[in-house]
């Protein structure tokens, strides 16, 4: 039986509706790049015969640059120029080929899904519920950001291409992508960052190579022809390496040899990556370094809102970033399905509101009273999120309790409960809980 990952589009048609009672506020996107290249050159042997070279790569070679020129620019009053370029990637021996990828580039094809989902955002916040306008004349509403890597920022880019296209802005409004300086990213775990994350992650890696390797071993008399050697998880090249082109070539039609796909070689490859790479979710601490300063940011913005409600008129987040960061976050709230991510996978969080309406007692009892002036406030709405994973609905353990989120509905969780776990995994400050325990000052 062969084993084969697949995107999975967003089911707009099929998208479950909030009970009665409750209007959706705020919606945050957590989007992976599109597909792209593998990371590395790997399985180009003979037996394998993947290629070197992945001619994949057209749309991404054209571009406008904004340049210093003085005297030149279509904007009076202005030096800024544009200058009409094209890039191409060029070997080691001095030939380049029209429509050639880096290393770890968003192709053609991950354009395309990517675009499709912008599409599909569209489509169910656009048309089906309302919830967004046809067209964006303030660019309050809409906050873009990615990580600052060229496929991340290329993927949102296609997203919003098929969000809003350039003829749905008004008011001269230019979308704007937001990116932060590699010490302040949380878009994803921030080993650059964090001194400490980055010890304890190479300490999973290597208990998931004691763990896992002998478990491997098995696989070498059908998988050490392709690879050059045996299959480990700190083999030369990495198992995690292995992975990544495989799911690379099965994401762009390339033929994978036949020994790779069984469900057998192929799950036990999976676990052992996925172990390496996501077992130290698994601890308080790492949980804390590497995804707190992320749902902190979230559950500020969600907090904004409530509190502030149409005052507020951000309505939709899209964040273009990793599988890490997809991952990082089901595993950080207990609720990965233990399988590597799928490029264009997302999460979304969404905040509904519920009117609370005082009881018709209090209401008469208060009209007999005061007449048609009440001293006393309007009941506050109550919030609510949800957080969908590729189509699911996830039931968060941190709201299972009776209380901690709608009734009838536990997929709902309230938004003091979705807080309230949030503060206990967000560090007290940050670069201290960073510094290697055994490090003095």
């Amino acid at each position: 039986m062969k084993s084969v990952p697949r995107e999975s589009p967003l089911d707009v048609a099929h998208y479950p509706i909030a009970p009665s009672g409750l209007t959706l506020e705020q919606v945050h996107v957590y989007v992976r790049h599109g597909e792209r290249t593998p990371v590395g050159i790997r399985l180009n042997t003979p037996a394998a015969n993947f290629p070197e070279h992945w001619l994949m790569c057209t749309t991404g070679r054209a571009f406008r640059a904004a340049v210093y020129g003085p005297g030149q620019s279509e904007v009076p009053g202005s030096d800024i120029a544009f200058l009409n370029v094209r890039r191409a990637v060029e070997r080691k021996d001095g030939t380049s080929s029209d429509g050639e990828c880096m290393l770890g580039e968003l192709t053609d094809v991950g354009r395309r899904t990517t675009y499709n989902y912008g599409v599909a955002l569209r489509k169910l916040y656009v048309d089906r519920l309302g919830f967004l306008p046809d067209s964006i004349d303030d660019e309050r509403t809409l906050y873009l950001r990615s990580t600052n890597m060229p496929r991340t920022i290329e993927s949102l880019q296609q997203v919003v291409q098929g969000l809003y296209p350039d003829p749905k802005y008004g008011n001269g409004l230019v979308p704007k992508i937001l990116i932060r300086n590699g010490k302040d990213e949380n878009l994803l775990g921030n080993m650059f960052a964090c001194k400490r994350l980055e010890l304890l992650n190479m300490a999973f890696s290597q208990a998931a190579a004691e763990a896992y390797n002998h478990l491997l071993e098995p696989l070498d008399s059908k998988l050490s022809k392709y690879i050059g050697g045996p299959l480990r998880i700190d083999g030369k090249p990495r198992a995690s390496g292995i992975l990544d082109t495989i799911r690379a070539a099965q994401a762009h039609g390339l033929k994978v040899p036949a020994e790779f796909e069984e469900k057998a070689a192929a799950d036990i490859l999976e676990k052992s990556v996925v172990s390496e790479w996501f077992a130290g979710y698994k601890t308080h601490e790492f949980r804390r370094l590497a995804m707190g300063r992320l749902l902190d940011d979230l559950q500020r913005k969600m907090t904004h809102k409530a509190d502030h409600g149409d005052r507020d008129p951000l309505k939709l987040l899209v964040h273009s970033t990793h599988d890490t960061a997809i991952a990082g976050l089901c595993s950080t709230l207990d609720v990965f399905d233990e399988r590597w991510p799928a490029f264009t996978a997302a999460i979304t969080f969404e905040l509904f509101r519920k009117e609370m309406a005082a009881s018709p007692a209090h209401h008469v009892f208060l009209q007999t009273i005061l007449g048609s002036y009440s001293p006393f406030p309007k009941p506050r709405p109550e919030h609510f999120v949800r957080m969908r994973y590729q189509n699911r609905s996830l039931l968060l353990p941190l709201c299972a309790e009776e209380g901690k989120h709608l009734p009838g509905s536990p997929e709902f969780c309230t938004l003091a409960a979705f807080r309230e776990r949030v503060r206990e995994l967000t560090p007290d400050d940050f670069e201290r809980e960073c510094t290697p325990v055994n490090r003095t000052t």
